[in-house]
């Protein structure tokens, strides 16, 4: 791939100056960086390779190279200056950003990490120093299976789990007694050493996990007889809250009481995973709950009263005469809670009528007196009021 002229990538003029240069080169760097241009790949090359030009173009014996000689020129210095002795160009060498903040940090103020972009420490300055890891143990995942009553008020559960829980004996340390173990002598108990990293920039500093006792900070003397490492498999009883509101598929955590950590650390969290069980005759529909009601003929021609079911129990409501199929009944605020607010969604009953199948004589030498009745013949006006919803139902 062609490299582009590097005045070119700042947008610059070939007699800027060196302040020209800078605020140049700041501009494109906050234009461009990852931080305001999450998972952007385009936008990260065009950071490196604005600090490719601003790290040539800055140098005054490169630039001279430079504008002599061109891409070449800059790569042709002695060794351990350039692109060609100890830089090579951003592009090729999988420089990190650390990399890149540490060598320009100067032009940003502040110190790198103590904000990211836009954060208010800015960023640029010295290498950000990385926080020893923290030993947590595990995440222990569970499923819990739940009703829409449950849903509908929240419920307590007791659970019975076998997981990693850290040993009495020792107090977690994996140690015996205790206390069987003395502080690492090659880290001072801090769990990290610092290391002498060699890079395109030169050499620099980094923390990693001290080697002597992989980051825990100290040694165990005599290991514990009655655990491995601290932890030990038990059953155990969790007691937990399953808010109301919740949904099929949801996870829910619990902090620490996931399985313990070795050697004393921050145990893990308990994941629950919420499983709905549906419902023989009530139906989910978000915060909504649905329910199809069959009625007789008479009882949709004549009206009346009828038992449905309610997340409650059993509720009766009133049928109006003449309700049509696909009529929708709407009771409020007896559906589910949300989560996210102080709503509740309504309880939506579903009309249909059912058309009988089989008659008798009797039967059918009743309806067959109906049949030629004006009230069993749908007028204009009807037809287009139901055909009207049917429409809306495929719109």
């Amino acid at each position: 791939m062609t490299k582009r002229d590097y005045y070119e990538v700042l947008d610059i003029s070939k007699s800027a100056s060196a302040d020209e240069i800078k605020k140049a080169y700041r501009k494109k760097a906050i234009q461009y960086h990852p931080d305001k241009n999450p998972g952007d790949k385009s936008a990260e090359e065009k950071f490196k390779e604005a600090a490719e030009a601003y790290e040539v173009l800055s140098d005054e014996n490169k630039r001279r190279r430079y504008d002599q000689f061109g891409h070449q020129g800059a790569a042709g210095g002695a060794a351990g200056e350039g692109f060609g002795g100890g830089f090579g160009g951003f592009g090729g060498h999988g420089m990190s950003m650390d990399d890149i903040f540490s060598q320009f940090g100067d032009i940003f103020g502040g110190h790198y990490g103590g904000g990211g972009f836009g954060g208010g420490g800015g960023f640029g300055g010295q290498r950000r120093q990385s926080k020893p890891k923290v030993n947590k143990g595990a995440d222990l995942r569970i499923t819990v299976k739940v009703t829409l009553q449950d849903i509908a008020h929240g419920v307590e559960k007791k659970i019975k789990v076998k997981k990693l829980v850290s040993c009495a004996s020792c107090k977690g340390t994996g140690a015996e007694n205790g206390s069987s173990y003395h502080t690492c002598s090659n880290c001072g108990g801090s769990g990290t050493v610092n290391r002498v990293k060699n890079t395109m920039f030169g050499a620099m500093q980094e923390q990693a996990a001290c080697p002597n006792c992989n980051g825990k900070g100290k040694v165990v003397d005599k290991k514990c007889p009655h655990c491995t490492d601290g932890v030990k498999k038990e059953e155990e009883v969790i007691s937990f809250t399953i808010p109301a509101g919740v949904y099929d598929g949801m996870q829910l955590s619990v902090s620490g009481k996931g399985n313990a950590a070795r050697f004393g650390g921050v145990p893990g969290d308990l994941i629950i995973v919420i499983d709905e069980i549906p419902d023989k005759e009530l139906y989910r529909d978000e915060n909504d709950i649905v329910y199809n009601l069959m009625l007789s003929f008479p009882t949709a021609a004549l009206g009346g009263s009828v038992e449905i079911p309610t997340i409650e129990g059993k509720a009766r409501i009133n049928i109006a005469p003449g309700t049509q199929p696909g009529k929708v009944l709407r009771l409020r605020g007896k559906g589910l809670p949300d989560m996210n607010s102080r709503g509740t969604g309504d309880l939506l009953v579903n009309v249909t009528v059912y058309v009988p199948e089989d008659l008798d004589s009797d039967d059918r030498k009743s309806i067959e007196r109906l049949r030629d009745s004006k009230n069993f013949t749908a007028t204009e006006s009807a037809k287009e009021k139901i055909f009207s919803k049917i429409k809306h139902m495929f719109e």
